[in-house]
Formats: C-alpha cells, structure tokens, sequence
C-alpha cells in the first residue's frame, strides 16, 4: 500500500480517536482536517496555491493532515465585550507523499485591552482595502499569498465609532514589527563618487532582516447611514541590514534607522546612495459602501506605491479595482439555490511609469516587488507575499524572457477577476474564475528600464504577451456531529503557467 493511503488511513483513525475523548473546556475550539489531493505535471494548479497564507499540498499524489486549535475572545458582539480579554491559536499542517513537509501555518498569542489588541506571532494577515478576502484576487501590499511573517503587533483591529460629531468617524490601524530571518541580498554596492564608480564587497550576503508595517484607515458614516465612505493607507518595509551592506559608511544608530523606516525619510553619505531605508512599498486606498435593504455593496480601489511614482500620480492608471456584493437574506430564503457572495475586480499593473511618455521621476518604473538590494524581491521564503498575479521566477513556464535582475519576471498584469460563493441544496460551494493578460517586466520589453532620465530599451530577451486562464471550484457539505466533507478542483491554461489540474478530497471534524 502506498505512503498517502497509509496516511490518510492513520489520520481517519486520529479523527475517531479524538472524538472520542476530545473535552475542550468552554471557548476552546479544535479542528483536525485530512485531505487526499492529486495534481498533474508536477505542478498545483494557481488557486490550490495562491492566497492559502502557506497552507499548500505537494505536487503529484499526496495526503494531508491539518490541526487547529484556537480559543477567541468571548464575545464579537460590540455591547458585550469584556474590557480585557486573550486568546490564541495553532494550525500546523503535515504533508506526505513523493516528499514530507511539516508546516507552522499560525501559532499567536493575543490579548485585548478596551479597543486595543496585542498580537505575537505568526497569524494569517492581509493588508488592503477590498470587499472579501476569501473571493478577492489579492491585495497589493499582503494578500495572504505565503505564510504569515512572525510579528508584534499592535492595533485597533476592529473600527472604531469616535465619540463626537454623532460618530461621524471610525478607524482602525496597526504598528508592526517583525521578523524575516535571514534574506538574500546582493554581493556588492557601486556607489557613483565625484572620481567614478566604487564598488563595495559585501560580507554578509544573508543578514538577518526584520519586517515594518502599519496602517490607518477612517471611515466617514454614522451607524444609522446607509452609505459609508472609506480611505488609508498601508506602509510595509524590509529592512535591517544597512550595516551589513555598507559597513562603516552606514552612519545611522539602530534607533536613527528605525525612525527613517518608518517616515520614509531617505539617508545617503559617502559610500551610500541616497534612498529610502529598506525595501518600502504599499498601497493608498478608497471605497464607499452602500447598505441596501437586501444587499450589501461596497466598491473599492487599491493605488500601488513602490519606489515613488504615485506622489507624482505618474502610475496612476495602475491599481485593484473591485465590487463585492453580499446577499443580506442569505440563509433566510427557503431556495434550493441561494448566492451568498460575489466579487469582481480588475488587477492593472502595467504602466508603472515605465513609459517614454510617462511622467518624468527620479525613480523611473516602479518594477513591483523587485529590488536591487534584496534578490528575492518582495517575497517571503521565496513565496510572494503580494498579489499572486505577479509572477515570480519558479512559477513561470519555461521559455519565456527574465532579466536576471528580476525575481519577479512578469509584474505587468492586466488581469479580470470573478469570486462566487453560494449554497446549492445542501452544499456550499466557492469559485474563482481569473483571465489575465501578462506582459513580463520593463526590463524585457522593448521601452526597458529606467531611473530618471537613463533608459536601457531592448531589441533582445523580449517578453512575449500571453494570456492565462485559472479556475477554481470548492463544494462543502456539513455533515452530523460536526464533519464536513468537501472536494475541490482547478485547473491553469495558458502560455504563462504550466498546464495543471488538480482535485482535492476533504474530510473536517470540529470539536
């Protein structure tokens, strides 16, 4: 008998081994999850892969067991919730089949103070304006795309009603700090000096690098209004390792770089190039929602910012652009069909300021999530932590163009989204349907890259466009004594990503 049947096997007889002694004391939740998967050539298809904050199968024949174990804070409703609450939670996930991988999904401790929440450890986080996370393509700045970056966190996750002007106001926001490890940067800097060029060695290409975000956003609308209008904005950095790059030249304290981190204030001195500290990106952010009396609508839009241009509003054509509807009466009607959710958006990534034509920045093309400093770009253990419509280089079909200086060799997207779920009869069901047009990076097209006036067009190593279809759909029934069973499939065609299917088999106890 073959490893995966033996796996799921022992994991079947864990399940009724657990429910039989299984006594959770009250708020204590538990969840054990085996699932049978089976993908072709190699590869799992993109939307098994992508926005699943880690928690992905082997390629090929595989079994899964997945554990949660977690415990809230007593209370979601706003009028009852205790001043000073904790909680925590665990989900960890063991792969088999032609290979073995355990995996750490969450492991977070929390606690809460009035409007107030501390957080430590790994959690699964997005960041981004948009109407549902589950059906939405992905955030620009974190879409939940790798695992969860290790952090401290402080916010008011929840909005906040400011108690004047009738409440007119709400926000919410979170300060960061978190930790990389140790990430892959270049060998050495050339610095331009009034004598020419200088070339500095470095000594650690793999310093350890730690992780900044924070973010706010306000909402305009009184609880008694119908329609609400939203704004923020969200700032991310990968930083910690100027030091180590430029040695001696780096004149800033620990505590002098954590202050231009987080303003954003550029450095430069003998040695070092004027910039910004560390890898810094976002996205500033809008929507207005509108609470009809059987549907809830909200219309939103993400504009990127990566080394500049958006100040200028020189990429202002490139954003996420979405609407998300919500059925109010869902599970109130009586039908053997009803929809619960349905999401639509546009991903445009494709000007970045990168044109001859475009206006004039020092920065020239915005080249999403690549960076000169660090190799890998805007990733997580060489996963993107970004939108996964940008592509990185191990997910690219072969025979297509990418420059070496780029991790991610196609972040010029022009893509269409739809997100649905629903219930049929007695099954819930989810699907994604994505189509995109995709154009590589300026650096293998014919226009080239660019900084400030210097221009480096190409008549080699071009791009071919091409376009990529991805699907996905999930069925889930819930079953006696809390077991779901579910099965899921998707499938990639294109010229972008290497031909996929892949079916998955489900199997969920609660406790």
């Amino acid at each position: 008998m073959k490893f995966y049947k033996l796996f799921l096997l022992a994991a079947s007889g864990l399940i009724i081994s657990l429910e039989s002694k299984a006594q959770l004391p009250e708020g204590f939740k538990a969840e054990v999850e085996i699932q049978a998967t089976g993908t072709t050539n190699k590869v799992v298809p993109f939307w098994m892969r992508s926005n699943q904050y880690g928690s992905v199968p082997l390629n090929g024949v595989s079994g899964s067991l997945l554990g949660r174990f977690n415990k809230d804070y007593d209370s979601k409703d706003q009028d009852n919730k205790r001043l000073i609450d904790w909680g925590f939670g665990f989900e960890g996930r063991a792969n088999g089949g032609k290979g073995s991988n355990l995996i750490l999904i969450e492991g977070y401790l929390k606690g809460r103070l009035s409007i107030f929440q501390l957080k430590a450890g790994r959690t699964k986080d997005v960041m981004g304006l948009n109407g549902d996370t589950t059906l939405s393509s992905g955030n620009f700045a974190v879409s939940g795309n790798a695992l969860g970056i290790p952090k401290v966190e402080l916010s008011i996750p929840d909005y906040y009603r400011i108690p004047v002007f009738g409440g007119l106001f709400s926000f919410k926001g979170n300060f960061s700090h978190g930790y990389l490890g140790r990430v892959k940067i270049i060998d050495s800097i050339v610095v331009n000096t009034g004598q020419g060029q200088t070339v500095y060695p470095i000594v650690d290409n793999r310093p350890v690098t730690y992780f900044h975000q924070k973010s706010l956003y306000v909402r305009l609308g009184k609880a008694d209004w119908k329609l609400s209008l939203i704004g923020g904005f969200n700032h991310q950095v990968q930083w910690g390792n100027e030091k180590a790059a430029y040695g001696e030249n780096f004149k800033l304290s620990d505590l002098e770089t954590f202050f231009h981190v987080v303003t954003g204030k550029t450095y430069g001195s003998s040695g070092v190039p004027t910039s910004k500290i560390g890898n810094q990106l976002g996205s500033i952010d809008v929507g207005i929602q509108y609470d009809f009396n059987s549907i809830n609508i909200i219309l939103y839009r993400q504009s990127f910012y990566d080394v500049g241009a958006l100040s200028k509003l020189a990429n202002i054509a490139d954003g996420l652009n979405g609407v998300t509807v919500k059925n109010k009466l869902f599970e109130k009607q009586s039908s053997n069909f009803q929809w619960k959710k349905i999401t639509a958006e546009v991903f445009y990534s494709k000007n970045q300021a990168g044109y001859p034509w475009s206006k004039f920045t020092k920065s020239g093309d915005e080249d999403y999530y690549n960076n000169f400093y660090y190799v890998n770009g805007w990733s997580y253990n060489r996963i993107g932590i970004g939108s996964p419509l940008v592509t990185s280089l191990q997910d690219l079909k072969n025979g297509q163009a990418k420059s070496v200086y780029d991790y991610f060799v196609n972040n010029r997207v022009e893509s269409y989204h739809l997100g649905f779920e629903g219930q049929l009869s007695s099954w819930e069901f989810l699907t994604k349907i994505t189509f995109s047009r995709n154009f590589g990076t300026f650096h293998t097209s014919i226009y080239g890259s660019s900084t400030g006036s210097i221009r480096n067009p190409q008549t080699e190593n071009l791009f071919i466009p091409v376009n990529q279809l991805s699907v996905y759909f999930g069925l889930s029934k819930r079953m006696l004594n809390n077991y779901v069973i579910g099965t899921n499939v998707a499938f990639d065609h294109g010229d972008l990503l290497n031909k996929s299917f892949g079916g998955l088999l489900t199997l969920k106890k609660s406790f």
